[in-house]
């Protein structure tokens, strides 16, 4: 008895080959899968609207902190003094980048938070930090579109930091 086979195409086959880029994150839950990281015209990014806690100190961000100031006594060695700060406060932190910019020197590192790994992004400029600080991964309870955060996590991260380094830190009360 003679066997007869059938080639069946895959999907993939019959997809139409494009070179059209993908369809936009539409929902909050695939936005927060693709963060984006370092800097976006030479600045600090500012928070995307998916990660609850996030804090930056770009203007445009929803959860906006004011940039740190570095003591004169400090400005050259300021980025050592950060990673040392970085890794003498947080847990299982580990300086991921450290580089030279147009814009100044930037410093990326991740942290043990709340709900996995968090990152914290800092560009030194002369005697100025801006910085911004995360959760890399966003939890989401379904039916719910609204994403849990650590809440205070990352103000919390942020404060040990600037305490461990002695630097100013302007606030609204501290322009009166």
């Amino acid at each position: 008895m003679a066997m007869t086979l059938i080639a069946i195409p895959s999907l993939n086959s019959l997809q139409p080959k494009s070179s059209s880029p993908q369809l936009p994150l539409t929902t909050p839950f695939t936005q927060s899968k693709f963060l984006d990281l370092g800097l976006e015209d030479g600045k600090i990014r500012p928070c995307p609207s998916t990660n609850p806690g996030c804090v930056s100190t770009n203007a445009k961000s929803s959860s906006f902190a004011f940039p740190w100031i570095i003591p004169e006594n400090s400005t050259q060695n300021a980025v050592q003094e950060l990673q040392e700060a970085i890794l003498k406060t947080q847990k299982n932190a580990k300086i991921v980048v450290v580089e030279d910019t147009p814009t100044g020197k930037y410093l990326q590192a991740e942290v043990d938070g709340g709900f996995g790994r968090d990152v914290v992004e800092f560009l030194v400029k002369g005697d100025v930090v801006t910085y911004r600080s995360m959760a890399m991964k966003v939890t989401y309870i379904y039916p719910f579109t609204t994403a849990i955060g650590d809440s205070k996590g990352q103000k919390e991260r942020l404060k040990k930091i600037i305490d461990q380094l002695g630097w100013f830190v302007p606030s609204l009360e501290s322009m009166e």
